[in-house]
């Protein structure tokens, strides 16, 4: 038996019945998924995009009861920079996407059952032992990432909701491929959602397996609903860096707050695009610039750890002053007072707490977690 099709036989065995909120019946016993924007009809005997919801007997399973990957990594690299600066995120996910991005950084993980290569083998763990972990590792918050967690958030509200008992605040890294009803379904235990706006091409988009307007639907509705939002985009020449498309990005997410925060990162060679180029420090320069004119008052570089002074520093937009330094994850000053500027006293949006590290515990750095 080869590699993934164990792999497939061991997930199809750590499942569980779909939440009543994520699933409609449809004809034939077969079930539409509202888990993802792709909004799956899936026939018995049949999987969905993703490849780990599929229909048993006329039941929608979902992942469950395992975590592909455990570690406690700084929330900035997530990144979250307007959440717990210089706290550590119990970092933990699951298995499956339901894009196909060519660059995926998260590959081995998030193209598991798609991507013969792609063997993560899962860890068997139970919620009340992910949270158990956490706390013992003294991490004020919890994070599924990894993988694309609306595909597995009825695992993660399962986890979430034991988390909420111990006053962790719980969030997800995702690709913002979202329905409005999963985002109902998490809202009462996710607090922060980091969102990938991979282009604003839907011809890219689909190229990705997704769709533009659900992405930017999912922005918009999240900020609504009362999540904190802080989106990503990954600058990959020749794919989503024109200066039409940076500005069309960044005056989309003005125009939704422009106090949403946008890491513009460098992209990296990885997975089937191994032989592009690494973004320039220019071209995230080009993109810091584009956001501010838009309006957007809170823009960082990524993936360059010191390569743009103060463009990783979270500044005082109203009197200039630096609230937060940083290079990489690593937070080396923090002299915000109860979320404000101590200068002038302007409150910067974002999940503080009142008495805050003023730098990194650690070297920004993450520690695997055995389970």
């Amino acid at each position: 038996m080869s590699q993934s099709v164990q792999l497939k036989t061991l997930l199809a065995e750590n499942t569980m019945p779909s939440a009543p909120e994520l699933v409609r019946p449809a004809a034939d016993r077969a079930v539409q998924c509202l888990a993802c924007g792709h909004r799956c009809t899936v026939k018995v005997g049949r999987a969905g995009v993703c490849r780990v919801r599929f229909n048993e007997d006329g039941v929608l399973r979902a992942p469950s009861g395992y975590a592909s990957a455990v570690q406690i990594d700084p929330l900035e690299k997530k990144p979250f920079f307007h959440v717990l600066p210089g706290r550590d995120a119990f970092s933990f996910g699951m298995l499956g996407c339901d894009l196909h991005c060519s660059y995926c950084q998260n590959w081995i993980t998030s193209q598991a059952l798609r991507d013969d290569r792609a063997i993560s083998r899962p860890h068997i763990a139970s919620a009340e032992q992910l949270v158990e972990s956490a706390v013992e590792h003294s991490a004020p918050a919890m994070v599924s990432t990894y993988n694309e967690p609306l595909i597995t958030a009825d695992w993660a509200v399962q986890v979430f909701k034991r988390a909420r008992e111990h006053k962790l605040t719980c969030g997800f890294v995702s690709n913002g491929h979202a329905t409005p009803e999963v985002l109902e379904y998490i809202r009462p235990y996710v607090d922060l959602l980091k969102i990938d706006l991979k282009s604003f091409s839907d011809k890219r988009y689909r190229e990705l397996g997704g769709v533009l307007e659900t992405v930017l639907d999912t922005i918009r509705r999240a900020r609504q609903m009362g999540f904190w939002v802080e989106i990503v985009t990954l600058i990959v020449p020749g794919f989503n860096d024109t200066d039409e498309e940076l500005v069309r990005m960044a005056e989309y997410l003005s125009s939704v707050s422009p106090e949403i925060p946008w890491h513009v990162t460098a992209f990296h060679p990885d997975y089937k695009m191994g032989d592009l180029k690494r973004t320039s420090a220019e071209s995230l320069m080009r993109a810091f610039e584009i956001g501010r004119q838009a309006g957007l008052r809170f823009v960082y570089t990524g993936n360059a750890p010191g390569a743009l002074k103060r463009r990783e520093d979270t500044i005082c937009p109203d009197c200039d002053t630096t609230l937060i330094r940083r290079t990489g994850f690593y937070v080396e000053d923090n002299v915000m007072v109860d979320g404000c500027c101590p200068s002038c006293r302007t409150r910067i949006p974002g999940v503080w707490e009142k008495h805050p590290p003023g730098r990194s515990k650690g070297l920004g750095m993450p520690q695997f977690v055995r389970l």
